[in-house]
């Protein structure tokens, strides 16, 4: 450029490059011709989208036509120009383009920066190359991370997310005084909208504020593997897993720090071991927008400041709450003082009264649900988990809450006072860990009455409660804990778990102390608390074991049984591993933990447990269909050896238990992977020889019982305690004209004193001239018997004529040709009541008790039909089954 401001060559390179065809310094153009028509590489992607505009234009000397001139009101200098007709698609090669800009003294630095930039942008960066100057810009960027490009050890969300399109900020002018006016906005990248970044220097505290503009990807921006972008999640407290970089070749130690939406919470670091992380993110609702940066000091720079790899995600959270609660329940005594077992040094720093412990106890709640909903969403069954009824309340997930004074909408603990005195609940007899107690049980009836008395639930409705015993204690003399039972159950309208307080000091009080929790290997001091079992024998085992122990009674209250392993037998010993990437050394097994805690090395909730979660009110999804209040199954053997299962809400899953084994080893599952809400079939057949061969691998054991329990889509169960007796002579009923039927499933216990079997074929299903008009039902507060009506006026009787004089008659339309489809039976021990359905959809209501026992539907399977009724009766109806025939 000379002292008027001319440009004789801006680059001049064989090969490639760029060369400068108009020169003057005000209101003429240049152009870039590109020697290499087949170059396409990014410089010219970003050339063409941020500098050049597509004119159609020459310089005067080649023959332009006069015309007004781009940029100026009027144009006297010798170029003229052709308007633009249309604009041409970014991404064509250069050689197609004949390019112009208007070109100023003051701009030639910001083309020598951009001939840095364009250079660089060619060759992929490392960490080693990094630059040592952050570009800032204002604006927020819409990148996030692809995960889905990258393999997942956990199989791929059960919704799938919609990536939105990226679009990146414009650039700032760098000098206001300058009449350039700036360049027009940059489009979105072509290739990719992750935005994993490289920057050398702190980042802002804020995720909102100023940050660098997107620069090359850097290998070492974290990498989260257990969710992909936008996901919808539906718990507060989410638990993630990534990687840095390739671990196989480049493993890496240094730390993530996770910055929340909005700043709404503060930003929790956690270690990464050899490229491995896990997190825990604390959510709010709708889109949560979250930073993940890593570093190294592996990584320096050489800088003062660490170089910093971020990625950013996004996490749609919306809670649900229309589906029941698990409510968190803290009982004490009537005299209790509200504190907790802990060693002198915990009392000193953290205090052992009762807000600490509503605190360590609802940190160890959400724990839960972060490890459930992971293990939901690792067996296929979408993003799920019970939900806790949350208050606004003063801030405990974070330390800072407390300081900062902030309010926020976390889990209501239920402080619950007891009839009994503290002296009572720790009475030796009652305790559960004393072999010589006589009432083991008695602890867990006291804490269910008053959960009873603070809940008062309704007829019909249930509460699910999560009772921890706050006045529990370590006996020094007798070496027991007192005050303390683990136990839970799913029964009866208010399912609980509880389980004592005696760990609670190793607890975490908020997500900060989570890491440390899970590390701290202070040694148990049994002089102050419990080594429970043996295997709490350090700080960290005894969060482990107390947080571990209290979700497997939680899964009890969720109708789990014991399992072959996972979280319902014993394994939530290694809860720890859930939550961090690296196992300190443990006294219960004498060793080192591991070194690097993956994913397969982690406790978890057995397959069958998750497959109960799936349909249990508490895990509901909005997606889900309406739940079914039938819950029953029935079973139908019919001939060539197969066996029919029934139900109205779906056959879900079967369990198979050989002969004297607590544990199922094998199982059959109904659901579609994604489980949607009507992937149930309504009717499954088998065969015995199939299900041997799934449980034992062969035919061969025939001499085994086994015995299979079939769960339906609204978790009814029924229980076949030995499937070769589904096929025997009990089964098969012979009907007139050679015909055989078959019996169903028994309903009822048919054990009452005096009980008589009987066994009625109906008439109107062999003789064509018998036309069925009524049923009645002669009941009291059971079912005595049941008498079918026919034209002719001749009757058939099932059972006594009792109860209610003359029973109650439900008249058929046969004119419309209505018949008998089937009954809704109510039983336990007995029928307690029955309901009459029709081939055209009427219900006659139920006759007797209609909320005794529990509710059954009875209906032929598809091809089959009603030959009639088998079962006992003593006072009234103690047994009921259906014959069908084809």
């Amino acid at each position: 450029m000379d002292s008027r401001g001319v440009i004789t060559k801006v680059v001049s390179k064989a090969g490639g490059g760029y060369r400068v065809v108009a020169i003057a310094p005000q209101g003429s153009f240049f152009s870039f011709p590109p020697q290499r028509s087949d170059q396409t590489t990014r410089e010219h992607q970003f050339i063409n989208s941020v500098l050049f505009r597509p004119l159609v234009a020459t310089n005067s000397s080649c023959g332009a036509t006069p015309g007004r001139h781009p940029h100026r009101k009027r144009s006297r200098s010798p170029c003229s120009w052709r308007p633009q007709q249309r604009q041409l698609p970014p991404i064509l090669h250069f050689s197609r383009w004949e390019v112009f800009w208007p070109l100023h003294p003051f701009s030639m630095p910001f083309f020598k920066q951009l001939r840095r930039r364009s250079k660089a942008s060619i060759h992929a960066p490392d960490s080693k190359n990094a630059s040592t100057k952050v570009e800032m810009v204002s604006g927020k960027s819409s990148s996030t991370i692809d995960t889905s490009s990258h393999s997942s050890i956990t199989p791929p969300s059960s919704i799938k997310p919609t990536l939105s399109s990226p679009n990146l900020p414009s650039l700032t002018e760098s000098n206001a005084s300058t009449p350039v006016p700036p360049p027009p906005q940059r489009p979105g990248p072509f290739v990719t909208n992750s935005q994993r970044n490289s920057v050398v220097g702190s980042s802002s505290s804020s995720i909102n504020g100023l940050y660098r503009s997107p620069t090359p990807s850097s290998p070492y921006a974290p990498r989260v593997v257990s969710i992909t972008d936008n996901a919808w999640v539906h718990q507060k407290v989410l638990l993630v897993y990534g990687q840095i970089g390739d671990p196989r070749h480049h493993p890496l130690d240094g730390n993530v720090t996770v910055f929340h939406h909005q700043d709404n919470f503060p930003s929790i670091g956690w270690p990464v071991t050899a490229s491995h992380f896990k997190a825990l993110v604390h959510l709010v609702p709708g889109p949560n927008r979250l930073r993940f940066d890593f570093v190294s000091p592996k990584l320096s720079s050489g800088s003062t400041h660490p170089a910093i790899h971020s990625t950013w995600l996004c996490i749609n959270y919306l809670p649900l709450v229309n589906s029941p609660p698990l409510h968190l329940v803290m009982l004490l005594g009537k005299d209790s003082d509200g504190t907790f077992d802990a060693v002198p040094e915990r009392i000193a720093r953290e205090g052992n009264g009762l807000e600490t412990a509503i605190r360590k106890y609802r940190t160890a709640a959400y724990l839960w649900q972060a490890f459930t909903g992971e293990q939901m969403f690792r067996n296929t069954l979408g993003r799920r988990c019970f939900r806790f009824e949350e208050e606004w309340q003063s801030g405990s997930l974070s330390r800072r809450d407390a300081t900062a004074g902030q309010m926020r909408n976390e889990a209501k603990i239920h402080v619950i006072r007891s009839e009994k005195t503290v002296a009572e609940l720790r009475d030796l007899n009652i305790a559960q860990q004393n072999s010589d107690a006589q009432k083991k049980d008695e602890l867990f009836a006291i804490a269910k009455e008053a959960v009873r008395k603070h809940f008062n639930p309704q007829p019909g409705q249930k509460q699910y409660v999560s009772v921890l015993l706050l006045d529990s204690h370590w006996d020094t003399e007798s070496q027991t804990i007192t005050g303390h039972a683990a136990l839970g159950s799913g029964d009866d309208d208010i399912k609980m778990a509880m389980f004592g307080s005696h760990s609670l000091q190793s607890y975490p009080s908020c997500l900060e102390e989570v890491v440390d929790a899970f590390s701290d290997c202070t040694r148990t001091d049994t002089n102050f608390i419990a080594n429970d079992c043996g295997e709490a024998g350090s700080n960290w085992e005894s969060a482990n074991l107390g947080i571990g122990a209290h979700l497997h009674e939680v899964g009890h209250l969720f109708g789990c049984p014991h399992q072959e392993s996972g979280i319902m037998l014993r394994d939530y010993v290694q809860f720890n591993r859930s939550f961090l990437t690296k196992e300190p050394f443990s006294t219960r097994t004498k060793a080192q933990g591991l070194k690097v805690c993956l994913p397969n090395d982690e406790c978890g909730w057995h397959r069958l447990d998750t497959l109960r979660f799936r349909f249990h009110p508490c895990f509901r999804l909005p997606s889900d269909s309406p739940g079914n209040s039938d819950d029953s199954i029935q079973v139908w053997p019919v001939e060539n050896g197969k066996i029919l299962f029934t139900a109205s809400s779906g056959v879900a899953f079967i369990e198979l238990y050989a002969e004297n084994e607590p544990f199922c080893h094998a199982s059959i599952e109904y659901l579609n992977t994604e489980s949607s809400s009507n992937g149930l079939p309504k009717q499954v057949t088998v065969t015995e020889s199939e299900l041997r061969q799934r449980l034992f691998g062969s035919e061969k054991e025939k001499k085994k019982k086994v015995r299979a329990v079939v769960f339906s889509g609204a978790l009814g169960s029924y229980t076949v305690d030995d499937i070769g007796l589904l096929k025997s002579k009990k089964s098969l009923v012979k009907l007139p004209k050679g015909q055989s039927g078959y019996r169903s499933g028994l309903l009822g216990a048919s054990n009452m004193e005096g009980t008589e079997p009987q066994q009625l074929l109906l008439e109107c299903a062999f003789i064509k001239t018998k036309l069925l008009t009524s049923i009645k039902i002669y009941h009291g507060s059971a079912v005595n018997g049941v008498e079918f009506c026919y034209e002719d006026l001749t009757t058939q009787l099932f059972g006594k004529r009792g109860g209610k004089p003359g029973g109650d008659e439900f008249v058929l339309d046969v004119r419309r040709g209505e018949i008998l489809l089937g009954f809704y039976v109510r039983a336990g021990l007995w029928i307690d009541g029955i309901e009459i359905l029709t081939s055209l959809g009427r219900k006659s209501g139920v006759y007797g008790n209609a909320t005794g026992g529990s509710g059954h539907t009875l209906i032929p399977p598809l091809g089959y039909k009603i030959a009639g009724i088998s079962g006992s009766c003593a006072s009234w109806l103690d047994g009921l089954s259906l014959i069908i025939q084809h």
